[in-house]
């Protein structure tokens, strides 16, 4: 069915009639793409994707999550096994699998996506489903054959006017060199993503470490461990980088003297490394990071709260990100004590919080943000990332943080095709959230019109400082 123009507005008329017209200022405005996972090899090799499946299902954990929780294995939808054993291959059977499963996604931010991109990217305007997989399935892949749909071409065509990647310390991001040598004009950038060279509790981050410090030719100190996270820092940032992301378990923070932090280095470089020990070192390498971001200029996101790979089966088999992170209770307003001590204060630091625990929103978030200089909140996502969480959002962070505070938009995607759909999406709230505020008479419209245009746009910009 086609997509309906009103969709996401008020059925109020007064409302909507407000909504539509503060839309129409902000839909055709640039996309900034600062937080994501696409793979910057898409756009170093201009590939065609290769079918369907390859391009909607296997690389988006929102999809295959749904699909597996009412029993669909997920070797059925292609998605490899550690241990290289057989899994799908066919395309065709793995979307046939998909759209018999359609109504899975009713009502879900999911389907809004996937209907958004088959209208305004292939020109479908019809329900998936079983009965026409096979034909949507050709279509589809008829298309993907032609030189507009390839990923420098679908990147201009989106109007992207900047992306970002998420790299490990230790990528020597060969792909974001090839880019960068091909003359394309498209900015890919690479942000510097340290977890598996600071988390000792992941499965090989001494070798990581090891690497890290070879790659800067640094001893194995905590002071020599610094410098090699400064080196690759710049070593980022010459490639256009401006932003460092962090995904810890909990949002706790240090700031142990040097002798302690030397002392608790060492330590976690062994094999039998205590949890209280881990958690410290990262508590520490949170402020360090943030020690860094004061004198390199790279902005700073937090996206605490999540427990990982909560299914171990799935985790054996499959491996991290595997649509298996469930949310947890964080606390901000203490963990993050030690960090803001040293540098809540600076206005050369730029620190953006992301989270997944909604309760904390107005109760520590807000406030926080609305008051530090150096803090901004970063916008629903993950398991938010939908008209209820981002309205949510709205409600109860800009009666303490106000509108910028915020950051604005990202999309924290894999699937390609989604973010134009994602950055529809978060304007349409947005701006029925502004109308309400304009028919309640709490803004003038040429107000709402200006927050809009920030919250779309300009935010974003400033924030990620593209």
């Amino acid at each position: 069915m086609p997509l309906h123009p009103d969709r996401l507005f008020s059925p109020e008329p007064t409302r909507r009639s407000i909504a539509r017209r503060l839309y129409e200022g902000v839909r055709g405005l640039p996309i900034l793409s600062p937080h994501g996972h696409t793979d910057p090899q898409w756009y170093a090799g201009d590939m065609p994707f290769p079918d369907p499946a390859t391009l909607f299902v296997k690389p988006d954990h929102y999809i295959f999550r749904m699909l597996y929780s009412q029993g669909v294995r997920l070797e059925a939808l292609g998605v490899a096994r550690l241990d290289g054993a057989p899994v799908e291959t066919d395309g065709r059977r793995i979307w046939r699998l998909f759209a018999e499963n359609y109504h899975l996604f009713r009502g879900t931010p999911s389907r809004l996506w996937l209907e958004h991109s088959l209208e305004m990217v292939f020109g479908i305007d019809e329900r998936l489903g079983a009965g026409n997989a096979d034909r949507l399935y050709d279509l589809i892949s008829e298309r993907l054959g032609e030189p507009d749909m390839r990923p420098r071409a679908l990147y201009e065509r989106f109007d992207i006017e900047a992306i970002s990647t998420t790299d490990a310390a230790t990528d020597q991001l060969a792909a974001h060199d090839e880019i960068r040598a091909s003359g394309w004009q498209g900015r890919v950038l690479p942000t510097y993503r340290p977890d598996a060279a600071v988390d000792p509790e992941r499965k090989g981050f001494r070798a990581e470490v090891d690497k890290l410090l070879g790659l800067a030719g640094a001893p194995t100190t905590f002071a020599g461990y610094l410098d090699a996270h400064r080196q690759r820092r710049a070593y980022f940032k010459a490639r256009g980088a401006t932003a460092t992301d962090h995904g810890h378990a909990s949002a706790r923070t240090a700031n142990l003297a040097p002798a302690e932090a030397e002392a608790l280095f060492r330590r976690v470089l062994e094999p039998d490394v205590s949890a209280a020990d881990a958690e410290l070192f990262r508590a520490q390498m949170l402020t360090e990071m943030a020690r860094m971001s004061v004198e390199d200029g790279l902005v700073m996101q937090i996206h605490p709260g999540s427990f990982r790979n909560h299914n171990p089966e799935v985790f054996a088999a499959f491996g991290p990100d595997m649509g298996a992170d469930i949310p947890a209770r964080t606390d901000y307003v203490h963990d993050l004590k030690p960090l803001l001590d040293a540098f809540g204060n600076d206005p050369r630091l730029t620190l953006i919080l992301f989270t997944l625990d909604e309760t904390s929103y107005g109760r520590e978030l807000a406030p926080l943000a609305g008051h530090y200089p150096a803090l901004r909140l970063g916008p629903p996502w993950w398991f938010f990332d939908s008209p209820e969480g981002m309205r949510r959002f709205r409600e109860l962070t800009t009666e303490t943080a106000g509108f910028y505070n915020t950051v604005g938009f990202n999309d924290d995607t894999r699937a390609f095709c989604s973010i134009p759909a994602r950055h529809d999406m978060a304007r349409r709230v947005d701006c029925a959230y502004l109308a309400e505020l304009v028919a309640d008479h709490r803004l003038d419209e040429d107000e709402a019109q200006e927050v809009a245009h920030d919250l779309a746009y300009g935010l974003a910009k400033r924030a990620y400082r593209l």
